[in-house]
């Protein structure tokens, strides 16, 4: 499954968070740590639903640009 995930930059780093995975969130230092962290995070997370008997979310949220004048 593919998992939209917003990756921000911080004052220390990178914070990420999935929209479609209530809860599910990482950080690191650089950009390539915070995706493999949340990479991580969303198979632990993933792994967490299952084992407590909750249904899979299914992705569903979608992204794009819009472009305007400033």
């Amino acid at each position: 499954m593919r998992y939209l995930t917003i990756i921000e930059k911080t004052g220390t780093g990178y914070s990420a968070y999935s929209p479609d995975l209530l809860g599910c969130v990482s950080t690191g230092m650089t950009y390539e740590e915070v995706e493999k962290n949340m990479r991580e995070a969303i198979e632990f997370h993933l792994d967490g639903l299952k084992l407590e008997g909750y249904e899979i979310p299914q992705p569903s949220t979608s992204s794009t640009y819009i472009e305007v004048t400033a």
